[in-house]
C-alpha cells in the first residue's frame, strides 16, 4: 500500500458512509476487513477518523471498534496522519492494532506495543480461483454446537446461531462428526467482497485437505456474489499458505497485528529517555 505524504493538516471524527467507502476504495484489498464492517452488523458500533493533507485532500483514516475488551483498531494511509486521529480523535486505551510496520512506528510515542505478529493480507478472485473438489456440506444454524465443539469454544465464549445464519459457513463431517470448518468474517455485497476466516480442522483430521475443501467451498460460494474473496494468514504459517494459494490466492501485502495500550499522561514525551535508561513504561489506570 503506497504511503501519502506528510500531513499536518486537520483531523476529524467522519461519518458519512459514502466519504468513508471513497477512501476505502483506494486500496479495497488493503481494506477489506473494513469494507466488509462498513455495512455490518456491527456497524453502529465503529468509530472512524480521517485526516487531510495540505491540500484539503483525505491522507489516513482510522477505524475502531467500540467495546469493553480491547478491540480491532485499523490504521490506513499516511502514518503521521493516523497518529494525529489517534493523538485527538480516537483514542482507545487498549486496542488490537491492524496496519503497516510505518503505522507502528508512527504511533510508539502514544502506544506501548507487545510483540507483533507478521500476516499476509491473501486474495482470489473469479479469474484466479481454482476450486478443490469435496464433499463440504453447508452449516445452518443448527450446527452452531458442532461449530463452537470443533473451534473448542466454551460456552460462554461460543458463537450465537446468528454467526452461521449472517455469514456462510461450510464444514466436513467423518461419521457424522464436524472436523473441519471454514467461514466467513464479513460479507458486503455492495461493495462487492468478503473475508474469509475461522477455517479449522481437527488435530486428528489433518493431512486430508479438508481445510482445502471447506476454503473452497466457502469462497466458491462467495465469489458468487462479489468480486473479491480476502484471508488473514500467519506469514510463517507455510501449509496455509501453501493451501491458500492452491485455491487461487495470492499475497496482496503483509500486515502486522499486535496488542497496543497507551501510554500514561506526558510518558510519552519521555520515551527516547527511559528507553535509553530501559525503565519500564508504565500502564495507563484501569
Amino acid at each position: 500500500m503506497a504511503v501519502a505524504h506528510r500531513t499536518r493538516s486537520r483531523v476529524r471524527a467522519v461519518n458519512d458512509r459514502e466519504e468513508i467507502a471513497a477512501f476505502l476504495r483506494t486500496d479495497r484489498l488493503y481494506a477489506a476487513y473494513a469494507l466488509g464492517d462498513l455495512d455490518g452488523p456491527n456497524r453502529s458500533r465503529i468509530a472512524w477518523g480521517m485526516a487531510h493533507d495540505d491540500d484539503g485532500r483525505p491522507a489516513s483514516l482510522v477505524m475502531h471498534h467500540e467495546g469493553l475488551v480491547p478491540q480491532p483498531l485499523f490504521l490506513m494511509g499516511a502514518p503521521d496522519g493516523c497518529r494525529a486521529v489517534l493523538d485527538s480523535v480516537i483514542r482507545p486505551r487498549d486496542a488490537y492494532v491492524q496496519g503497516t510496520e510505518l503505522h507502528e512506528i508512527a504511533i510508539r510515542d502514544l502506544y506501548e506495543l507487545d510483540r507483533p505478529i507478521l500476516m499476509r493480507r491473501m486474495v482470489v478472485d473469479r479469474e484466479t480461483f481454482e476450486p478443490f473438489a469435496g464433499p463440504a456440506e453447508r452449516l445452518t444454524a443448527l450446527d452452531i454446537d458442532d461449530l463452537n465443539r470443533l473451534y473448542q469454544l466454551g460456552f460462554r465464549a461460543g458463537f450465537p446461531p446468528a454467526v452461521v445464519e449472517e455469514g456462510t459457513y461450510y464444514g466436513m463431517r467423518v461419521r457424522g462428526r464436524l472436523v473441519s470448518a471454514a467461514g466467513t468474517h464479513a460479507i458486503n455485497p455492495r461493495e462487492r467482497i468478503a473475508v474469509v476466516g475461522n477455517v479449522m480442522t481437527h488435530t486428528d483430521f489433518r493431512g486430508h485437505d479438508f481445510a482445502k475443501m471447506v476454503t473452497s467451498a466457502v469462497t466458491a460460494d462467495l465469489l458468487g456474489r462479489v468480486t473479491d474473496v480476502a484471508l488473514n494468514v500467519h506469514a510463517d504459517n507455510d501449509p496455509a499458505v501453501a493451501a491458500y494459494t492452491r485455491l487461487g490466492y495470492r499475497t496482496h501485502c503483509q500486515l502486522v497485528e499486535r496488542l497496543a495500550h497507551r501510554r500514561a499522561g506526558g510518558w510519552g514525551l519521555m520515551r527516547p529517555i527511559r528507553e535509553a535508561m530501559r525503565i519500564p513504561w508504565p500502564r495507563e489506570p484501569k
